[in-house]
C-alpha cells in the first residue's frame, strides 16, 4: 500500500527548543551502538577506558568527515564561493564516504596518542558502524531527504512535504534494513569465529558489505553522476575503491590458505 510522509522533522519542540527525529536518531544509534560494544569489550575483557576515548575520536572523525566529504565530493563549487556555509551543519549535508575517511583518520590520530597496534580494537569496533548507519538513514527518511526514484511498487512512499503526489523508492528504509542486515552478520559472524580469523578480517569484511550494498542500493536513489557517459552514480563510483580493497584483502587471505594446501 502506497504511503505518505507527512512526517514532522521535528519530534519535539517547547520555546527555543527543539529536537529534530535525524539528531535523536543519531544519539538513539550511538547509544546502541556504544551498549554493543561495551558488552562485547566486557566480554573481551578489552579495558572500557579504552572505548571511551575512541568514541570520542571516532564520533568527531564522522561528524566533520562527513560534512567535509559532501563538501569536496558533491557541491565543491557552491562551498568554494561559499565557505562560511561549511560551517552551516544544521541545514544538512553530511555523506557517508566522507564519513569513513574521517573516521579512518580519528582512529589512526588516536591509536598514535595511545601507543596501540591498528588491529587491536579494529575488528572490534567496526561492529557499531552498520548499527548507528541505519538509525541515520531513519532520520533521513524522517527528513524527506536522500530520494528514490519514482515507482509504481506497492511500498512506494510519496514524500508530500516536498509538494510531491508520486510515490518513490524509499531507498532511505532500504538502506537502513542493508546496514542492520550487516550489523546482524557481522556479530554472528563475530561471535563464533572471532578468534579463528585473522587480524583485520571483521574490517574488510564490513567493508566489502557495506560498500556492496551502498553500490546496489544506489540503483535506486533519485542521483545523477558527476560524468554524463558513465550511468553511475558519484555514490557508486566512490564505493568502487573499497570493494575492491576488500576483495584484495580476501584474495591474498584465499591465496595464502591455498598455497598452504
Amino acid at each position: 500500500m502506497i504511503y505518505t510522509n507527512n512526517l514532522s522533522p521535528i519530534f519535539f519542540e517547547s520555546g527555543p527548543l527543539r529536537i529534530h527525529w535525524y539528531g535523536l536518531s543519531y544519539v538513539v544509534g550511538i547509544a546502541l551502538a556504544y551498549l554493543v560494544l561495551f558488552l562485547i569489550f566486557k566480554k573481551r575483557k578489552f579495558p572500557t577506558e579504552h572505548l571511551d576515548s575512541a568514541v570520542v575520536y571516532l564520533f568527531l572523525g564522522m561528524v566533520i568527515g562527513a560534512r567535509l566529504g559532501h563538501v569536496f565530493f558533491y557541491e565543491a563549487a557552491h562551498y568554494l564561493r561559499n565557505p562560511v556555509d561549511i560551517l552551516k551543519i544544521w541545514e544538512g549535508g553530511l555523506a557517508s564516504h566522507g564519513a569513513a575517511i574521517g573516521v579512518l583518520l580519528a582512529y589512526l590520530l588516536w591509536i598514535k596518542v595511545r601507543k596501540i597496534e591498528f588491529s587491536k580494537y579494529a575488528d572490534t569496533l567496526v561492529l557499531g558502524f552498520p548499527l548507528l548507519a541505519g538509525f541515520v538513514r531513519v532520520g533521513n527518511f524522517f527528513n524527506s531527504e536522500i530520494l528514490g526514484n519514482p515507482t509504481n511498487a506497492e511500498w512506494g512512499v510519496i514524500f508530500a512535504r516536498l509538494g510531491e503526489d508520486f510515490p518513490r523508492h524509499p531507498v532511505q528504509l532500504y538502506s537502513a534494513l542493508m546496514n542492520w542486515l550487516i550489523f546482524v552478520i557481522l556479530i554472528l559472524v563475530y561471535r563464533k569465529y572471532y578468534d579463528k580469523t585473522p587480524p583485520l578480517f571483521f574490517l574488510f569484511l564490513y567493508m566489502m558489505l557495506y560498500f556492496s550494498g551502498r553500490f546496489i542500493v544506489e540503483f535506486w536513489k533519485d542521483l545523477h553522476g558527476p560524468l554524463q557517459n558513465i550511468p553511475l552514480s558519484m555514490g557508486q563510483l566512490l564505493s568502487v575503491i573499497p570493494i575492491l580493497i576488500g576483495l584484495a584483502y580476501f584474495g591474498i587471505l584465499l591465496r595464502r590458505k591455498l598455497v598452504r594446501v
